[in-house]
């Protein structure tokens, strides 16, 4: 089975601004999101996008004057993040998000793991790794805000089956199948040529997170946090470093 970075590479990073209905809509709702969160003018202005992609909330983030380290393994999302930042304070680095304080001078006020990115990690424990190391990252009072999809209880029969979007020349239809700690998730994907139709699949594993799980992660971590109304189908919760 692909690895996640491997997957996006391959399968969703040719297509992903596609999926999402076009860079500048996603822009915009990114916009909308990160002003939802009420962010103040405190701190240090240095921000962290966990999971990048093609900047849905850095580019929001560096237009409200914050520096911000992008970081995703995608190099194809990456692309289109360069490709539309401009002169943005948005610095963008292609690696694993584990290590992202290996790309830090120092402290910062905001930390964003935002999409479903929490999920692409390989295990519990690399979420307390990652909690740990966001703590280490941040200033005192500084935010962390997830979003994540809580797989915990198993969608049934027909349920596995979403459609994700479609047109007249492609459609994504994503399947899933519960095992006793990870989802796989199958991307299915038919496109157009001429008047035939093309299949590819591919699939790979995202990990079970219950919010309770994370509730208990941030708090034994040095967080203190509020989980706010579900965005787009996730979990969101938004922790202050204590």
């Amino acid at each position: 089975m692909p690895s996640v970075a491997d997957h996006y590479s391959r399968h969703l990073g040719p297509v992903y601004s596609w999926m999402v209905g076009g860079v500048e809509s996603a822009l915009q709702q990114g916009a909308a999101e990160v002003q939802a969160l009420g962010i103040g003018r405190s701190g240090s202005r240095f921000a962290v996008d966990l999971g990048a992609g093609f900047g849905m909330h850095a580019i929001p983030l560096g237009r409200l004057g914050f520096s911000v380290l992008a970081i995703d393994s995608c190099r194809e999302l990456l692309d289109v993040l360069l490709a539309h930042k401009g002169d943005l304070p948005v610095r963008v680095v292609r690696d694993d998000m584990l290590v992202f304080r290996g790309h830090l001078d120092g402290t910062v006020s905001l930390v964003l793991c935002m999409g479903d990115t929490l999920t692409h990690l390989q295990d519990i424990a690399s979420v307390q790794a990652l909690t740990s190391e966001v703590a280490a990252a941040l200033e005192i009072g500084g935010t962390f805000v997830l979003t994540f999809r809580d797989y915990s209880s198993p969608r049934r029969a027909e349920q596995r089956f979403i459609p994700v979007m479609s047109d007249d020349q492609r459609i994504m239809t994503c399947f899933l199948e519960y095992g006793d700690t990870y989802v796989t998730v199958h991307d299915i994907l038919h496109e157009r040529t001429g008047s035939q139709w093309r299949l590819r699949v591919s699939s790979y594993r995202k990990i079970r997170l219950a919010a309770h799980e994370v509730v208990e992660i941030l708090e034994s971590s040095g967080f203190e946090e509020r989980r706010e109304a579900d965005i787009r189908g996730m979990v969101r919760l938004v922790a202050r470093r204590l």
